[in-house]
C-alpha cells in the first residue's frame, strides 16, 4: 500500500480504528504485563529473602 500523505497513512485505507486500536490495546497489555511481572518478582524476592534470613537465624 502506498500513502500520498501523513493523513493517508494514519487513515490506513479506512481501517485506522481497527489498526491503531489493535496497536494501542497490544501496547497497553504489554505494559500491564511488565508491571505485573515486576511486582510479582519483587514479592518473590522479598519472600525468599525473609525465608533465607529465618533459616540463617535458626541455624
Amino acid at each position: 500500500m502506498q500513502w500520498n500523505s501523513v493523513g493517508d497513512f494514519f487513515a490506513m485505507g479506512g481501517y485506522a480504528f481497527y489498526v491503531w486500536g489493535s496497536f494501542g490495546i497490544t501496547a497497553l497489555v504489554v505494559i500491564v504485563e511488565m508491571l505485573l511481572v515486576r511486582s510479582r518478582r519483587k514479592e518473590v524476592v522479598d519472600q525468599l529473602r525473609s525465608e533465607f534470613l529465618a533459616d540463617k537465624s535458626s541455624s
